[in-house]
């Protein structure tokens, strides 16, 4: 959303992520919160988070050349990760799941699914279609795709470009809280290093779904996940990452708008 809509790359997203998980853990541990009102809790942290950067580092840079805007991401992601390590130290933390261990026996035993990977695709799926009924039918929705469109034809038909960039910014803090804590609870030792690799995937799965779909970010996110599974189990687990990078570029090269995306031309 924050790339469709503001064309920028924000590559803090991954450390928001992994704010999100810290503030969940620490209410939840500290305060013995139900595990409900921590992930709330977590999701109203990351969304003032967002908000703030993105007045604070990205809103100067509207007008900026791309450059600018990547070294910036990169600082900001590089100060919450040490930020994260002097507020909760480096040591790795065991993340309690909040949707339990059990896991679920299929084919008399021979396949178990867990009960968060479960849980994770069907967020997911809930909130694909929540958010692709929130900007196909909402007033902010419509704004957000207009300024995607056209950010100086969408000002000049009334629409304010900051509060919907802004808010773009909020909405996308907010789920990344929730990736935080699902991911947390598929895999529980948390660090501040946490959410860099997924960062990157899921800018990877963006573009391989196809930048500006939402159904299409979904679809990629899970065709990656599967790849790579499939890479470490036939393959090897030294290069699954790399086998994810190298199905992307050849899907680049002979589908560049990813799976889903819809190739636009421009007249100049």
């Amino acid at each position: 959303m924050v790339y469709g809509i503001a064309k920028m790359l924000n590559f803090a997203h991954g450390d928001v992520i992994m704010v999100g998980a810290y503030a969940c853990f620490f209410v939840v541990t500290r305060y013995e919160l139900p595990a409900v009102l921590g992930v709330l809790i977590a999701m109203a942290v990351c969304t003032l988070l967002g908000v703030f950067i993105e007045r604070l580092a990205y809103k100067p840079l509207r007008s900026a050349p791309s450059l600018a805007v990547l070294i910036t991401a990169i600082g900001i992601s590089y100060f919450l990760q040490n930020a994260a390590q002097l507020l909760w130290t480096s040591n790795p933390k065991v993340f309690r799941s909040v949707v339990g261990d059990a896991s679920l026996k299929l084919f008399g035993g021979r396949l178990s699914v867990s009960v968060s990977a479960l849980v994770t695709v069907a967020v997911c799926i809930i909130i694909m279609i929540g958010l692709t009924w929130f900007t196909g039918k909402t007033k902010m929705g419509k704004a957000m795709r207009a300024c995607s469109e056209d950010k100086g034809a969408a000002q000049l038909m009334g629409i304010n470009v900051n509060a919907t960039i802004s808010m773009t910014f909020a909405i996308g803090s907010a789920l990344a809280a929730i990736a935080g804590v699902l991911l947390c609870s598929a895999y529980p030792t948390l660090m501040p290093t946490t959410g860099s690799m997924p960062g990157i995937k899921a800018f990877t799965a963006a573009v391989f779904g196809g930048i500006g779909s939402i159904p299409g970010a979904m679809l990629g996110g899970i065709l990656l996940g599967i790849i790579e599974i499939f890479g470490k189990a036939y393959i090897s687990t030294q290069l699954s990452d790399a086998i994810v990078f190298v199905v992307l570029i050849v899907v680049l090269l002979v589908k560049p708008a990813g799976l889903l995306g819809k190739h636009v031309q421009e007249k100049v």
